[in-house]
């Protein structure tokens, strides 16, 4: 079976599209991409004549309409994430939006609604990520004994760093597309796929760098997404745990996360602020020195894309293609991202109120 795909969102200019699925869709076995729509008929047109894509349009109905598409992507801006699922559910076709899903959780619930009965699924592209994998192996098998604590740390930019003409707009919470939004989303889930959901939660957010410079036109910008979110709560499984994001600092630990069990220790660093990105596993059990725990073979099925955006992207692929073809649901849909929605407002709850807030049910999705 090939999946013939139609990407909204895939720029000649370059884009998350263009370096993300682009690639992916190139490596995972089954997918063929046959289509792209933008936001003009010559955009459109350029992206397919750089990428040696068939037909190009200028808006996700032509696209979705098209006989040539078996599956739309959205792959654009938060903003516009509603209006366009909203239009590819209306072909029928299965559709996968990247996160986050939508801009908060009305927005979210109104397409899990429309989307009732369809193949959907989201970008959680870190679940499917070949180390995150393993990690959930390790402690399902025991590693750690049970999990009594664990702490995260992360940093990601551009929040509390300078921005661009094309990322100035992620620093406007209204937009949907923050540091929250976007990286503690794909960061939580995957730290949630590896352990376990939050079940209840306090936090602090705050915007420490309220203005930033635009390096290309040399103004200040005026930021009003949290720079800094710190959390903490109690997993369903009765463990404490602990998440700091920060923004943009050259100088910080990119990614470092430890988990301690009864029977063992589990410390995981990474090169970027979420999952998806390389990770160094090391671990020990009982009196055991600290030791790296290396991939097992048969969990990277695309090892040429290693280190690259669409490593994990490819790996999601694969998931939604053995659901397409009629195999086990493995890939999240859109009820697994208002679960996260949910987190994430609760968690906004927490930090404006300085009270503890419980979580809604656990994701479907595990």
């Amino acid at each position: 079976m090939t999946v013939r795909v139609g990407v909204v969102g895939l720029s000649a200019s370059g884009s998350w599209a263009s370096y993300g699925h682009l690639p992916a869709l190139r490596a995972a076995e089954g997918f063929e991409i046959t289509a792209v729509a933008t936001s003009s008929a010559e955009t459109a047109q350029a992206a397919a004549e750089a990428y040696g894509v068939p037909r190009a349009f200028a808006s996700i109905e032509e696209l979705a309409r098209c006989d040539d598409v078996d599956l739309v992507v959205v792959a654009v801006k938060v903003p516009e994430h509603r209006d366009l699922v909203l239009k590819a559910l209306g072909s029928g076709k299965p559709v996968l939006c990247e996160w986050p899903l939508a801009n908060g959780v009305a927005e979210a619930e109104e397409l899990v609604r429309a989307a009732e009965g369809a193949d959907v699924f989201v970008g959680f592209q870190g679940t499917a990520a070949p180390a995150v994998r393993y990690l959930r192996d390790l402690i399902a098998d025991g590693f750690v004994g049970d999990v009594v604590s664990t702490s995260l740390l992360a940093t990601s930019g551009p929040w509390g760093g300078p921005v661009g003409n094309r990322t100035a707009y992620l620093l406007d919470k209204s937009h949907g597309a923050t540091l929250l939004s976007i990286v503690f989303g794909h960061l939580v889930d995957s730290f949630s796929f590896v352990l376990d959901d939050f079940v209840e939660v306090s936090a602090t957010t705050a915007v420490r760098h309220p203005e930033v410079l635009n390096t290309d036109t040399g103004e200040s910008v005026t930021a009003t997404a949290a720079d800094e979110i710190a959390v903490s709560g109690t997993l369903a499984d009765g463990a404490v745990a602990s998440i700091h994001l920060r923004g943009a600092n050259s100088h910080s630990t990119k990614l470092l996360w430890e988990i301690v069990g009864t029977d063992g220790f589990l410390r995981i660093e990474g090169n970027g602020g979420t999952l998806s990105n390389p990770l160094t596993i090391t671990g020990a059990q009982g009196d055991e020195e600290l030791h790296e725990l290396p991939l097992p073979e048969g969990y990277d099925h695309h090892p040429d894309l290693a280190g690259s955006p669409a490593h994990a992207v490819a790996h999601e692929y694969d998931r939604i293609r053995v659901q397409l073809e009629g195999g086990a649901d493995q890939a999240p849909d859109f009820v697994h991202a208002l679960r996260r929605h949910e987190l994430l407002d609760a968690i906004e709850r927490a930090a404006q109120s300085g009270s503890r807030q419980g979580v809604g049910a656990p994701s479907a999705v595990r």
